[in-house]
């Protein structure tokens, strides 16, 4: 259904409530069309991630453990883009880094 809703079952640590609301969150936005409620759809919409994100707590703690952790990484653990290119020209200039590190 939606290829950017990441699996959240057999993360190390074990998913977060957080994670969880975030990917029900997603979920309602996608079905329902909306992408920021008004007025008019805000109750029903929260309802509705409330709804989600407790059915997927359920589910997560009923399943049997993976065999093998998730292939991606949720939103909420990704370092952004500022975070990564920092860590990237540290270990470049590190002495003894990656070759084309600077003195």
């Amino acid at each position: 259904m939606c290829r950017n809703i990441t699996i959240l079952r057999g993360l190390e640590p074990a998913a977060t409530d957080e994670e969880i609301e975030a990917g029900a969150r997603q979920y309602v936005r996608k079905i329902s069309g909306i992408r920021e409620p008004s007025a008019a759809t805000e109750e029903v919409f929260e309802a509705a991630v409330l709804a989600v994100a407790e059915a997927t707590t359920e589910l997560l703690e009923r399943l049997p453990p993976r065999k093998q952790p998730p292939t991606t990484v949720p939103p909420l653990r990704r370092l952004g883009d500022k975070a990564v290119e920092r860590q990237k020209s540290r270990q470049r200039s590190r002495p003894g880094g990656r070759s084309g590190s600077r003195p």
